[in-house]
């Protein structure tokens, strides 16, 4: 049985300081991850998030949401489930709540990337693994984790400086995916490239430098392990991860366009090596 919900008629309640003023910018800048919290929004990603194993600390939604979510919350009777008018919930989390529900939930403890490799993929262990390289962008990070749960990539490594896959706005974009592939964070970086040579992995870095291979080559090589790495959207690979590469890789262009978005980018090279 769920817990019984509470009224919220103050934004100021300090029982829901939790979610106080949730804009994008406002989450950017506050230090979530030493907090040990992230936002889950909309029934769905709630789900994935839960369905994953993840734990939640309470739950925000509007009444009419309730039912709709009573499975969810029966899951977790001791888990406060605060609600209110739609004004009051604006006025607290800085947006109108039209996907339905939030979640301040617990952030898990990541893995080490050798450890990761290993489990994720099954018994074999990671197979294909897309690399993150400082992609800033949380729009962009969800977009690829999007395409790497729907084309099968095992495991997802982020650099230290990559923009945090469990901001709101990147789970949001992933539509919850960010809960359903394997992630952790790769340091030191590049130097964590030995980790990827170690489990057996060819390292292949998307990029638009000469002497490239294009992408239809990389993947006619037919690597049993492969890890993608893709860089920051302004400048792409930095010199040092450039440097230590097994392969550079291209996705030819036609009618005068240099490059695709990287989320784009990731997806169609998913595809072409799955």
């Amino acid at each position: 049985m769920a817990c019984e919900p509470v009224v919220i008629r103050d934004p100021a309640d300090p029982r829901v300081a939790d979610y106080t003023t949730l804009t994008d910018v406002a989450l950017r800048r506050r230090t979530e991850p030493e907090r040990g919290l992230f936002m889950a929004e909309s029934s769905t990603v709630i789900r994935r998030a839960v369905d994953a194993g993840h734990r939640p600390r309470s739950f925000l939604m509007a009444p009419k949401w309730l039912e709709g979510m009573a499975d969810v919350l029966g899951r977790f009777p001791d888990v406060p489930v605060y609600t209110g008018e739609d004004e009051v919930l604006e006025s607290l989390t800085g947006y109108h709540l039209h996907r339905g529900a939030l979640a301040a939930m617990e952030r898990p403890a990541l893995p080490d990337a050798a450890t990761l490799l290993g489990a994720a993929g099954g018994n074999r262990g990671a197979r294909r693994v897309a690399v993150l390289e400082d992609i800033v962008d949380h729009t962009n990070v969800g977009a690829i984790f999007r395409s790497a749960a729907g084309l099968g990539v095992d495991a997802v490594l982020v650099t230290p400086r990559c923009a945090d896959p469990l901001y709101r706005r990147a789970i949001r974009v992933s539509m919850g995916t960010v809960f359903q592939v394997p992630w952790t964070r790769i340091e030191p970086w590049p130097a964590g490239i030995g980790v990827l040579r170690q489990a057996g992995f060819a390292v292949a870095g998307m990029t638009l430098g000469e002497g490239a291979i294009t992408l239809d080559e990389l993947a006619a090589e037919d690597h049993e392990r492969l890890a993608l790495v893709f860089g920051t959207e302004g400048h792409g690979l930095t010199p040092a991860a450039d440097r230590m590469l097994d392969r550079r890789v291209t996705i030819p262009m036609m009618h005068g366009v240099d490059s695709l978005n990287v989320a784009a980018s990731s997806a169609v090279a998913f595809y072409a090596t799955r």
